[in-house]
């Protein structure tokens, strides 16, 4: 039988409890190292660096075998799942749930909503969107999902902007919302510690949650929030050495300089981690919100604005048109090449995301105190979702217009065709610089926030890990990343073996978060405010049936105080139903039929 909690949160119609502060003070304190969590997970990396340094041939291609058996045999699994979590989030958010807090009932949000939307997007996209942002568009412009339409036409333009949101909207938040939701909900409002693990004492206790079982958990969380992570350094430092070179400050970047910029954003970003989520993380996503913005405006202005102005309302209409198709494609409806076309693009997405998702979730469930499930699922959600369609209407709208009218972006690497966008544009030089400064805070901001989770996973659910760990897993994550990268030539094997790796991990991920929608259900059903809902619609139904019965439908009920117990909770099953009686008869009668 799973193991019960004490209710320890407040509500209008308690008695006043012991203040917010001293409850803050509980969470917040530093936790000791879990020797077992830090300790294999430590190992296994070491091991890891080891096999891709003596062997980055064999790592690749184990890597690659066991991702196209993942793809192949599992990918109705991941497009099942992906849209199920959609359809989760949003029931939670529009249900009586929604107005659950994530904290006390009385306790105000930690972080400025801008503040709280600038980081939640910096880790959950960051260098993702600069990657992405001009050349999935592109992609899918010249080269459209099978049996849709043909490439180059207008009918490409509709379904590649659709497609490039169907992949950066509703569905990879609302992976992320699962997973933050959970440690959100069970961090702040239960008093458990900060890990994956604790998602499921709701189902089978806190004996096995915190232990086996749950370090096995944690541990998992740990290497595909380090491998996730590493890989999405290594594009970054790609695309910082593609506009090098698009910019004309070098003729070609090669492995060694690729391995300074990680080593210099590596040292960046643990030195932000270790100043905090407050000051650190903070600081940099507002200042990535603004440069960002920034670029957008001048794209905007720039390139080809009356269409992208048209795009926007097309976009959304496109998208929403072929959701369902879009949700539902599978290799069942086009063989072998939809079936490459999906592992390149749809299943590699939802499995990157899921991959992501305990790294992501945990940070946005760690900035999100005091916020109701209606806020989180709308701000984790929905925000985002409108930023990224923003976003690839103007960058992916740019760029397709600009191939149709003779200069061929979709010729070049994909980390290069940013640059090649901005070069169309006056100042295209100033630009590409500044979109270099995007990426590396990108960087920044996204791996130092992986290095506090990573560290939150390590000290049994810390808020405020040691700096000492903070430290070395920031260490660990940017070594492998420059490792694989030094290895692989800077796009080689080792890269693609990593990228591969994060894949693999979103398997026991995807079954993992299966668990914990049901867990959080279980939760949310026993949660105070749940419960008191649930008595008042008890009791008024008891007391209709006893109208019914008694006087047919000439009876109504008065409103009367109800009994509360010495804890201020409300009475229980046992407590009598309200007072039902008529016009003629006193307050306290029983009641008698009228007329």
């Amino acid at each position: 039988m799973p193991e019960t909690e004490p209710h320890h949160l407040s509500s209008s119609t308690e008695p006043p409890r012991e203040p917010a502060s001293l409850h803050r003070e509980s969470a917040d304190r530093r936790l000791p190292t879990d020797r077992v969590v830090f300790g294999v997970a430590a190992g296994l990396m070491v091991a890891f660096i080891a096999w891709g340094i003596i062997s980055s041939d064999s790592l690749s291609s184990v890597a690659s075998t066991v991702l196209d058996q993942v793809i192949a045999g599992g990918g109705w699994a991941f497009v099942l799942t992906a849209s199920g979590f959609v359809v989760f989030a949003l029931w939670l958010a529009f249900s009586s749930y929604g107005k659950v807090p994530l904290g006390r009932d009385d306790e105000e949000p930690e972080f400025r909503s801008i503040s709280w939307i600038a980081m939640m997007f910096s880790a959950g996209m960051g260098i993702g969107l600069m990657f992405y942002g001009v050349g999935e568009p592109l992609s899918h412009f010249t080269s459209p999902p099978p049996a849709t339409v043909e490439a180059d036409t207008a009918e490409a333009f509709d379904v590649a902007m659709a497609t490039t949101l169907f992949h950066w909207t509703l569905h990879p938040w609302a992976i992320y919302a699962v997973v933050g939701l959970t440690i959100a909900y069970g961090t702040f409002r239960k008093g458990r510690p900060q890990l994956i693990s604790s998602a499921f004492i709701p189902l089978f206790g806190r004996r096995r949650a915190e232990g086996a079982f749950g370090r096995a958990v944690d541990i998992l969380a740990i290497f595909a929030t380090l491998f996730g992570s590493a890989a999405s350094l290594g594009l970054g430092a790609l695309q910082i050495g593609g506009g090098l070179t698009a910019g004309g400050f070098m003729d070609s970047v090669g492995t060694s300089l690729l391995v300074v910029i990680i080593v210099v954003l590596t040292i960046a970003f643990i030195a932000s981690a270790v100043s905090g989520v407050s000051k650190g993380i903070q600081a940099l996503s507002n200042v990535n919100m603004v440069l960002a913005g920034l670029l957008a405006v001048i794209v905007f202005i720039g390139g080809p604005t009356v269409l992208i102005l048209d795009l926007i309302p097309t976009m959304i209409g496109d998208y929403f048109g072929n959701l369902s198709q879009m949700a539902a494609r599978t290799a069942a409806t086009g063989g072998d090449a939809t079936e490459t076309w999906l592992a390149g693009w749809t299943v590699f997405y939802w499995a990157w995301w899921i991959s992501w998702a305990p790294f992501v979730g945990m940070f946005i469930a760690r900035i999100s105190r005091g916020r109701t499930i209606r806020q989180f699922v709308a701000g984790v959600i929905l925000i985002p979702s409108s930023v990224s369609l923003l976003w690839f209407a103007v960058f992916g709208g740019a760029a397709i217009s600009a191939q149709r009218s003779g200069t061929d972006l979709a010729s070049k690497p994909i980390e290069g065709q940013l640059f090649g966008l901005l070069d169309t544009l006056p100042l295209g030089a100033v630009l590409g610089v500044i979109a270099m400064i995007l990426v590396a805070i990108f960087f920044v901001s996204g791996a130092d926030a992986a290095s506090i989770v990573m560290g939150t996973l390590s000290q049994r659910g810390s808020i405020h890990p040691s700096r000492g760990v903070v430290i070395f897993w920031g260490a660990v994550m940017g070594a492998i990343a420059a490792i694989m990268l030094l290895v692989g030539g800077g796009e080689g094997d080792a890269l693609s073996g990593i990228q591969n790796t994060t894949i693999i991990m979103a398997v026991p991920f995807m079954l993992v978060m299966v668990l914990m929608c049901v867990s959080l259900v279980k939760d949310l059903r026993n949660d105070p405010i749940v419960r008191r809902d649930r008595r008042v619609v008890e009791a008024l139904e008891a007391a209709a049936d006893y109208g019914r019965e008694n006087y047919n439908d000439e009876f109504f009920m008065p409103v009367k105080p109800h009994p509360v117990d010495e804890d201020g909770e409300d009475g229980g099953p046992g407590t009598p139903a309200p007072a039902v009686r008529s016009d003629s008869e006193p307050e306290d009668a029983p009641g008698t039929p009228r007329g």
